[in-house]
């Protein structure tokens, strides 16, 4: 059936039926990342495929894990956070957990950038658990 055939036979608005066959075919990770995507433009964040080494900046996502890196002297719990665009690592230097970050957890961190093997990083950040996304 062509678009025509469409809105002749009652479809009140073009496209439509365009938009919502794109909406039954994405996946439920396509419709996460989307919508992490549009809480980032709505906290005025910056999505994390756009950010520069050594820049400050304020990120927000959904905690996708949470690892203990043991090391010898200095324990360093790593976070990857996820924002709809990529990923980034969150690490606190001289902590084993914290209370609260869990995967599933939204957040929102704040501190300077820096690409560790490719992978941008942030040491230690400021970070805030929002109780809902988008809020």
């Amino acid at each position: 059936m062509t678009s025509d055939q469409r809105s002749r036979a009652g479809g009140s608005q073009p496209g439509l039926f365009s938009r919502v066959t794109a909406r039954l075919a994405r996946t439920e990770l396509e419709f996460e990342a989307q919508e992490l995507q549009e809480d980032t433009g709505r906290i005025g964040a910056t999505p994390i495929a756009e950010l520069a080494d050594r820049s400050d900046a304020v990120v927000c996502g959904s905690v996708r894990s949470v690892t203990l890196r043991p090391r010898v002297n200095v324990p360093a719990l790593v976070v990857e956070l996820y924002d709809g665009s990529q990923t980034l690592n969150l690490v606190w230097l001289g902590r084993r957990r914290i209370g609260g970050i869990v995967p599933g957890t939204y957040l929102t961190a704040h501190g300077r950038v820096t690409f560790k093997h490719g992978v941008p990083t942030i040491f230690n950040p400021a970070y805030e658990i929002k109780p809902a996304r988008g809020h």
